[in-house]
């Protein structure tokens, strides 16, 4: 008893700075934003007590309705082909010899340590209607960022880009982590490379696929910098662009008084946590299985 009270302490002082920084920069901020929400707050004025008002304002804003369900249909095109391409790859890596897997990973993992800002660039240059590449090898005249079909989809294009680098390492450490003698008995019994994928890796892989979509939707949910740079901070064209954080940004820039926009940062959070505990209810977890 007398060694649990003493491994707890020293555990205890391991963890005070980290819990400290926790408390500083996360949770005191957090609980000073939720109650300024309560506030008509500005820089200029002495707060007002409104109570739930700035709440009732950004639910019955159809605007701020809409970038969350664009920011959904957004991650909806984002985090599905992240997480299939990155087990596609994952498999290919695992497949391959030593030197190639190298190539291979650095190749994948690459756009990952590529600035938001710059891949914006970049790809806006690409979409450009006249002498952008995309247009020139397709032979077309399409204003990708300039029509409204086409302008969500074309931010999406990047997104998967820069994230499916990280998710392909995760997916890969997972397959590594699966023992080979699995399928060393299941090719003993007959089972073919898609009964082998179906019975032994997707269900081993189910903690790594769960884990990959709450992150992937929680960080596409919220990208800002994408679409800022690539519509010149309009969210255009007629707002098909406007993701929550960028409507947010907008508010809090624009607004004399910042209770709204720190309203609807807390209820995007909201948002956050009701979709991830879907895709927790959607994907079940299970525990690990020791090889």
């Amino acid at each position: 008893m007398i060694r649990r009270h003493k491994d707890t302490r020293v555990a205890l002082v391991m963890l005070a700075p980290l819990l400290a920084l926790l408390g500083v920069f996360v949770i005191w901020p957090l609980v000073h934003a939720v109650s300024i929400s309560f506030f008509t707050w500005s820089f200029y004025e002495p707060a007002v007590f409104v109570g739930l008002d700035n709440y009732v304002n950004v639910l019955t804003d159809a605007e701020f309705v809409s970038s969350v369900g664009r920011g959904l249909l957004f991650s909806a095109m984002v985090v599905p082909v992240q997480v299939l391409i990155a087990f596609v790859f994952a498999n290919l890596v695992k497949a391959s010899s030593r030197r190639m897997a190298g190539m291979l990973k650095v190749t994948i993992y690459l756009p990952a340590v590529i600035s938001e800002v710059i891949a914006g660039i970049v790809f806006a240059l690409i979409y450009t209607y006249r002498g952008g590449l995309l247009n020139w090898f397709l032979h077309t005249d399409v204003a990708w960022l300039g029509e409204t079909g086409t302008a969500l989809p074309s931010v999406a294009v990047p997104a998967i880009w820069i994230g499916t680098g990280v998710a392909s390492l995760i997916m890969l450490a997972g397959l590594l982590d699966i023992p080979e003698a699995y399928y060393e008995c299941a090719s003993l019994d007959g089972a073919g490379p898609f009964t082998k994928m179906y019975r032994i890796t997707v269900p081993l892989m189910r903690n790594i696929i769960l884990y990959l979509l709450v992150t992937g939707f929680a960080a596409s949910l919220q990208f800002l910098v994408l679409p800022l740079v690539m519509s010149n901070g309009s969210g255009g064209p007629l707002d098909s662009t406007t993701l929550p954080n960028l409507f947010i940004l907008r508010h809090f820039t624009n607004d004399v008084y910042i209770g709204y926009s720190i309203a609807a940062a807390l209820l995007l959070f909201v948002v956050l946590g009701a979709v991830s505990a879907v895709i927790f209810r959607l994907v079940r977890s299970e525990k690990a299985v020791d090889g």
